[in-house]
Parts: C-alpha cells; sequence; structure tokens
C-alpha cells in the first residue's frame, strides 16, 4: 500500500539521519519543541491534536536503539521530549536524564491501562512522582513466511539457532530484544534475576543463532524488504512488521504460542531534563499522544497496543482481536516483559552482544 511504502522511505532516512555523531533535526518545522525518537514515530497520525492546535509538527530527532539515546543525551543532546521504553526509564532518570511529570496536566492519566501503573518505578516511584506515559506496547516475536517455514519447525525458539535455517534468520540490533529470545531460550522469564551462569549460557545461544543471522535488523523497513523479497524466512520482530506485510499481501504470520513464549514491552514519553523548548507544547505532546483517537490508529496500521484504555476499549472487538489485543491476559501469558535490569547486567550484555554480533 502506499501509505505503508511511503512510511517506510521516511523511516529509511530517519534511520541514516542517526548515523551522525549528533541526531539530526527532520519532519517538522516547530522549532519550540523537539522530540528525540524512534524512526517512524514522526507520523502526524500519532498527535493528531498537536498539529491541528499549532499547525505543524514538533522538530524531530531520531536514535538508533536506547543506549544510542542515552548516550547521546548524556554527552549534551537537547531534546525536550523522549521516547524510552521500559527497561531503560530507571537508568535514564538515576542518570538525571529526566524530570518528574506533573499528572495534573495530563487529563487522560486516570485512563492510562491499570497494568501499567503497577510497574514499579516507571510510572510512579514511592514518593509519588511519576516518570513515563505509556504510548505503545507490544510484542518482540516469531515472525515467519508461511509459504518458506513449516509450523512444526518453529515450536521452540531454539529454532533461531537450527543449522536448517542458516543465513535466513534475523533478529535486531538491539540488545534488548536479543537477551530477550535468548533469556527466554534458556528458560527464563526474568532477567532481572539473571545469574552469571544464565547470561552464559544465554550469551551461548545467541552466538549459535548468529551463525543463522542474514542481517541484524534496525527498523521495520529493513526487514520487511528481507522478508518480502525472500531473503529472510524467520524473523524476532516487532507487531509492525507482520502488520505491514500482510497488508502488502506478502504471506507471513506471528507464531506467539512457541514452547518458550515470547516478549513483551512498553514504551512511553518522558520529558528531558535539559530541554530548552516550551515546557507547554510539551504537556501538548504528550496529551496528544495519550488521546484515545490515536488508540485505533496504532492496532489497525501498526499492530501496536496504546497506553489508553478507554481507546483501546473503543476499537471495533474484530480488529482487536485480529490484532491479538482482544485478551490481554492471554497477551502476556509466558512473556517476557522488558523491565529494567541491574545496570552492572545491562553493560555485560551490551558488551558481549557486540562481541557476538562481530563473530567472537
Amino acid at each position: 500500500m502506499q501509505k505503508n511504502l511511503s512510511r517506510g522511505l521516511i523511516s529509511s532516512f530517519a534511520i541514516a539521519l542517526t548515523l551522525s555523531v549528533a541526531p539530526m533535526a527532520a519532519f517538522g518545522a516547530d522549532g519550540e519543541l523537539t522530540v528525540f525518537d524512534w524512526a517512524g514515530y514522526e507520523d502526524p497520525a500519532f498527535h493528531p491534536a498537536y498539529v491541528e492546535k499549532y499547525g505543524d509538527s514538533p522538530t524531530f530527532a531520531f536514535f538508533g536503539d536506547e543506549e544510542e539515546a542515552f548516550q547521546k543525551l548524556r554527552t549534551g543532546f537537547r531534546a525536550d521530549v523522549g521516547h524510552p521504553c521500559s527497561q531503560s526509564v530507571v537508568k535514564w532518570r538515576d542518570a538525571g536524564l529526566l524530570k518528574p511529570l506533573d499528572t495534573s496536566r495530563i487529563p487522560e492519566w486516570d485512563n492510562i491501562l491499570p497494568g501499567f501503573k503497577s510497574m514499579k518505578d516507571l510510572m510512579t516511584t514511592e514518593d509519588g512522582q511519576a516518570w513515563i506515559v505509556p504510548f505503545d506496547w507490544g510484542n518482540t516475536a516469531v515472525t515467519y513466511r508461511t509459504d518458506k517455514v513449516d509450523e512444526t519447525d518453529i515450536k521452540s525458539l531454539k529454532a533461531f539457532a537450527d543449522p536448517k535455517f542458516k543465513d535466513r534468520v534475523s533478529i535486531g540490533d538491539n540488545v534488548d530484544d536479543a537477551y530477550a529470545l535468548a533469556s527466554l531460550a534458556i528458560g527464563l522469564t526474568d532477567w532481572a534475576k539473571m545469574t552469571d551462569e544464565q547470561f552464559t549460557e544465554a550469551s551461548a545461544f545467541l552466538r549459535e543463532v548468529h551463525k543463522n543471522v542474514r542481517l541484524y535488523w534496525t527498523d521495520n523497513t529493513e526487514l520487511s524488504q528481507a522478508m518480502a523479497g525472500e531473503e529472510v524466512d524467520l524473523a524476532w520482530a516487532w507487531n509492525e512488521t507482520a502488520t505491514t506485510l500482510m497488508a502488502d499481501d506478502v504471506p507471513v504470520a506471528v507464531k506467539k504460542d512457541t514452547d518458550e513464549g515470547l516478549s513483551t514491552w512498553v514504551c512511553g514519553y518522558v520529558l528531558l531534563k535539559d530541554g530548552e523548548g516550551s515546557e507547554d507544547k510539551a504537556y501538548d505532546y504528550i496529551n496528544a499522544t495519550l488521546d484515545p483517537v490515536v488508540s485505533s490508529y496504532i492496532v489497525s496500521e501498526w499492530g501496536y497496543g496504546h497506553g489508553n484504555a478507554n481507546g483501546m476499549a473503543a476499537i471495533d472487538p474484530e480488529t482487536l482481536k485480529g490484532a491479538g489485543y482482544d485478551d490481554v491476559a492471554a497477551f502476556v501469558d509466558k512473556t517476557l516483559f522488558q523491565s529494567p535490569v541491574p545496570v552492572e547486567l545491562k553493560q555485560k550484555m551490551i558488551a558481549e552482544f557486540e562481541k557476538i554480533k562481530a563473530g567472537y
């Protein structure tokens, strides 16, 4: 579809911008607000109320993964709003990169999905401060070409290391998704409790997967093109990949019922401490992303869930069922939730994943 193609071209260009030493701004003439985000989220359909009020989107700058974003912010890059995921919020907060949210300025705060409000150290801390407004949530799961892969061969996540898939596999160039896969494959669903022995086992699994990897994808466009072009048959991917490929009639499916399960994540918007833009516009932007009118779009066009419970409840039941969000309890069954991990463990994961990708 032209809409997906256009979004893909934008995402490809946006990723290219992240290759510079500092993030580059794009896609918006509003210089009073800079949003530091993943490529693709500059889509105006994610913040229509902001565009309606100000006549344009904010200025966007892009990062390839959260560690890259963290390092750039620590070395002086300035933005007003950021888009980290649950496993990174505590790290960003403890490094002094965030300022707490004033929830009285967020009208939809009480309508955020209840499960997110119970996330320790994320939504609120013991002193009542709030740090993130959940926007998008979903899975990283097995995605495969149905015309190339027999479903019986992928009952287990260990299929990613099966020699029969040599040069036909893709996983994300993303340490969190990689170790979520590895943790699940060794039978671990709470990676925050990973022992040294389990870390060694998980890393060994990723080394076996590396032997099969055709490419480490950096965004949905790259992976979608590889699967559509029959370069990749089996991927560890976000919901968006299958959603966009199926819209283009590519024979793919998501297998969420592997023996070990899948990974679940939630990401959202935070206020960055050293932002130099308008705080009023920052809250207007956050409120625009949480607006219930965004729910249907993010579910139907991107395959992700939205943070607004009322917005999700208003979506047509068949649309929710098709996206896998009709039963939230089943959605998170047998899942590794990408929660924060100890800093020391995260640094070990980062260093080891770089070695693995380099073939060591």
